[in-house]
């Protein structure tokens, strides 16, 4: 099945926009809904999913279509705004019984119903993905092999990854400083552990205890780096 993104929309429900954003930190925005997207979604879904941006005032150069890890990402730097270029997508899909829309935009779900497609709330369709990663977490092996020790600081954000999250590269850690004690002239290193993120709630009710890939306040973290 084709499943067709509003990109800003899905930003907005995901909760990672704030008032005041600028062109860099948009880009960055962007960046980290696609790679949440390249994770989150299927190898075989990954290639016939298209995410479409705003362009009113595209950067010299910006390409119109692109590919990200998979992912096709077009900007709408040709049309009025991504909707226009949505409805087109919808007009023209060779299979729209098999397509799924993705915006809480009423324009763009009456599009997609008008083809007999799947028109879905940015925020419920943002709540199933959080379930279904939880659902693989918690479905990983308990016990994955471990990495080369010691243990690198640019090696961290790899094995959270590799490893199903912080409390176990916490335990890891702690296992491995018992295995491989500080030399005796030297004070030993405690390792301090990873703390948790706290889960942010989505924008639908049904996904409150579901972890938020996107920590609290990231909109806010980025106006900082501007």
């Amino acid at each position: 099945m084709s499943l067709l993104v509003d990109g800003y929309n899905l930003l907005s429900a995901a909760g990672i926009l704030g008032r005041g954003v600028g062109p860099g930190t948009l880009q960055r925005a962007r960046l980290a809904l696609l790679n949440f997207l390249a994770e989150s979604l299927e190898p075989h879904d990954l290639l016939q999913t298209t995410v479409v941006f705003d362009a009113a005032d595209p950067l010299p150069g910006l390409p119109r279509v692109l590919s990200h890890r998979g992912l096709t990402v077009r900007f709408a730097s040709q049309y009025d705004d991504a909707d226009a270029l949505i409805e087109e997508l919808i007009r023209t899909d060779s299979a729209p019984r098999r397509l799924t829309v993705v915006s809480s935009d009423h324009r763009l779900q009456r599009a997609a119903r008008r083809r007999k497609a799947q028109a879905v709330d940015s925020d419920a369709w943002y709540a199933q993905i959080l379930r279904q990663r939880q659902e693989r977490r918690q479905w990983a092996p308990e016990t994955p092999a471990r990495p080369p020790v010691p243990l690198l600081a640019e090696d961290v954000n790899y094995w959270i990854r590799q490893f199903g999250g912080p409390s176990l590269l916490a335990r890891l850690i702690e296992d491995e400083s018992a295995n491989h004690p500080a030399p005796s002239d030297e004070p030993p290193v405690e390792s301090s552990p990873v703390e948790e993120s706290p889960p942010d709630k989505p924008t639908a009710d049904e996904a409150a205890q579901i972890g938020n890939p996107f920590p609290p306040g990231y909109a806010e973290d980025l106006l900082e780096d501007e």
